[in-house]
């Protein structure tokens, strides 16, 4: 038997990493318990070494990842699921950190390239005066901050934006407008419609951030060529009140689901930092698997950068996220969201490349480029190449006009 058939045939018998984690042991433990007949073949005879042969080509070197069978047998280890209870993912979530980095590794090669990731650039195309409280963020009116209002970016300098940041490598471009919902903003909204529109004609795919939607507003943008549309869920629903009083956690949900129903992909995360504990994290991640009609396509996971002048920043409740904490969150997230892309978001500015490089490993594989993320401070586009070729990773390149499916599937292929 060839070894990757072997270790594919191991696989198989493998059980699912939650119920080895039930059993108290790690999911190598069980392969080999479960596979005690196997013992690998040992060729002890002494023989000659081979003469050098120079004509002969050196075989090129491929990773056990690579090969089908394995692959297949790994994505029966992490199947795409939609009834995860609240004690499973925290069985999860709760691995030591190690074996949670080697499983997460192990589904992201199973349905990914681990090379491949996705570059995002967002634009503030309407910073400032919004009427929500969410207490992080720097664009509210009832908060006082650095930020000041502006009014909506012409459609044309919001073209050329997304024109450099093609140039730069991002392959979809991502609007936000600091409002609560786009209401009756007839013409703000005709004026996003075309953006879209001439955006989708540059060949990026196109996402957007504009708070609470209708069906028919979702429909339109669906129609103008949107791909994905972001409205995350933040935190726990149990944690949310704490957070922000002007929206429900329903409200998110009907503007999720809205999105859903139009075709449009939902790019949906959350924030660490905010003052939550550990079971509002394992919170978030139950509610994103969930979803009714499946995982979102993404999901961004941010930390938390404080801002002077928001309730958070100001009350001594926000904490530094350190590294262990974003790659926990990120390959549980990997683990129960396996077709999902998992996003750096916000505060990726405050890891090292070395830290990076580990969240990298537990199966993020999107990230927002670009020096500034809304308001807040982001690496530049030079230090994310030089990032990527010393990592070996690879940008993926779109394809606008191929559908999305709900359950997380990506539209994307390798440049």
């Amino acid at each position: 038997m060839a070894l990757a058939s072997r270790a594919a045939a191991r696989l198989l018998r493998r059980r699912s990493p939650l119920a080895c984690l039930q059993q108290g042991k790690s999911t190598a433990a069980v392969a080999y318990e479960e596979d005690e007949d196997y013992a690998p073949e040992i060729n002890v005879t002494r023989t000659r070494p081979e003469a050098p042969q120079p004509d002969r080509k050196p075989k090129p070197y491929r990773s056990v990842a690579d090969d089908a069978a394995v692959r297949a047998a790994t994505q029966a280890c992490f199947p795409t699921r939609n009834d995860w209870t609240r004690a499973e993912v925290q069985a999860v979530y709760d691995q030591p950190l190690l074996e949670l980095i080697r499983d997460a590794g192990a589904c992201h090669r199973a349905h990914w390239d681990s090379r491949d990731v996705q570059q995002c650039t967002l634009l503030s195309i309407k910073t400032g005066g919004c009427t929500e409280d969410c207490g992080y963020c720097s664009q509210s009116v009832r908060h006082k901050t650095h930020v000041k209002p502006t009014k909506q970016l012409p459609v044309d300098e919001v073209v050329e934006s997304a024109r450099r940041a093609k140039a730069a490598g991002s392959t979809r471009f991502c609007m936000g407008a600091a409002w609560r919902e786009l209401g009756n903003k007839k013409k703000a909204f005709r004026e996003i419609l075309e953006m879209v529109s001439r955006v989708n004609a540059e060949g990026l795919e196109v996402c957007a951030t504009l708070g609470m939607l209708n069906p028919e507003q979702a429909k339109q943008l669906k129609e103008a060529g949107l791909h994905a549309y972001n409205h995350n869920l933040d935190t726990s629903r149990e944690f949310y009140p704490s957070v922000i009083k002007t929206r429900t956690y329903d409200d998110r949900l009907n503007t999720i689901q809205n999105v859903k129903e139009a075709g449009i992909s939902v790019c949906s995360g959350g924030i660490l930092g905010l003052g939550e504990e550990e079971k509002d994290r394992i919170g978030l991640l139950h509610e994103l698997a969930s979803l009714k009609g499946g995982h979102p396509e993404s999901v961004p996971i941010n930390a938390l950068v404080a801002v002077e002048g928001t309730p958070i920043g100001d009350s001594g409740k926000a904490k530094r996220v350190d590294v262990f904490e974003m790659v926990r969150m990120i390959a549980a997230a990997r683990i129960i969201l396996p077709k999902t892309m998992v996003r750096l978001s916000a505060g990726r500015l405050e890891f090292s490349q070395g830290e990076q490089a580990l969240m990298f490993l537990a199966g993020a594989n999107s990230i927002f480029n670009g020096d500034k993320l809304l308001t807040t401070p982001n690496p530049e586009f030079d230090s994310d190449t030089q990032l990527f070729q010393l990592l070996g990773l690879e940008g993926l390149k779109p394809n606008p006009r191929l559908e999305h499916k709900a359950e997380g599937g990506h539209a994307a292929a390798r440049a």
